[in-house]
């Protein structure tokens, strides 16, 4: 089990970030934080990170005035990047209406925002010169990760690769990195086909964390996979080609 939370980062906090603030956010590395699971993107958890260049938020946090008084306080969002249908929020327009940023979702999936501009992608659309949406379907039409060079590698998984216990029964035994077949997966043979695609496309000198959309609870208060290319590889699509759908 290799999970990562970084202590240090929480000197990087605004000195005037209230406490009711710090319980919604975990601060990763000095220039990364992640949003505690919320309820309007059923259990999703959004991240931000702090560029010079303009900060990008994936994924979107909870409604909530302190996160986005917290968010401007760092800069505001030059990007909000869909990854999938599950991580749009009810306030979408609002934050690009506050923060007057781009919202990145891949083209399969942009129909899904009629009230808000968006920027379609096909395959990749590079964010900054570290960052990259990647599309990566299967879990939906328009389903995508984002990648960021900083710090080794870090890889953004929505809910394309999510956490999983390995042994239901046994709390202790730790979790695995996974795609999950659900009822409502689109097309499970894709989405192991993307998860093939991440293998080629990475190695362990490029992907050293793995920050998943959802599921963080098995995590055990980390929001941060290590060694990421090594949960990566471990996944056995052939084995996984007659996975059971779970709820």
């Amino acid at each position: 089990m290799s999970l990562f939370y970084s202590d240090e980062s929480l000197a990087n906090l605004p000195d005037s970030l209230p406490r009711t603030t710090a319980k919604l956010l975990n601060p990763v590395f000095d220039f990364l934080f992640a949003f505690a699971p919320n309820r309007d993107t059923l259990g999703g958890t959004a991240y931000l990170i702090v560029e010079k260049a303009g900060n990008i938020l994936i994924d979107c946090p909870g409604s909530n005035p302190e996160i986005a008084d917290f968010i401007a306080e760092m800069g505001g969002i030059a990007w909000l990047v869909l990854t999938h249908r599950g991580g749009i929020g009810s306030h979408v327009k609002a934050l690009q209406e506050q923060f007057g940023c781009a919202i990145a979702i891949q083209e399969q999936a942009a129909y899904l925002l009629p009230q808000a501009q968006v920027t379609p992608f096909a395959s990749e659309l590079p964010l900054s010169d570290d960052c990259t949406a990647i599309w990566t379907p299967g879990h939906s039409p328009g389903s995508s990760c984002v990648y960021c060079a900083q710090n080794g590698g870090i890889l953004f998984t929505g809910r394309h690769l999510l956490p999983r216990p390995v042994n239901p029964e046994e709390a202790t035994a730790g979790f695995a990195i996974a795609p999950l077949r659900r009822p409502k997966t689109f097309h499970w043979p894709r989405q192991l086909q993307s998860v093939e695609v991440l293998k080629q496309r990475f190695s362990p000198e490029t992907l050293e964390y793995l920050c998943p959309g959802a599921n963080i609870g098995f995590l055990r208060g980390a929001v941060a996979v290590k060694d990421a290319y090594r949960h990566l590889s471990a996944i056995d699509c052939q084995e996984l080609r007659h996975a059971k759908i779970v709820s």
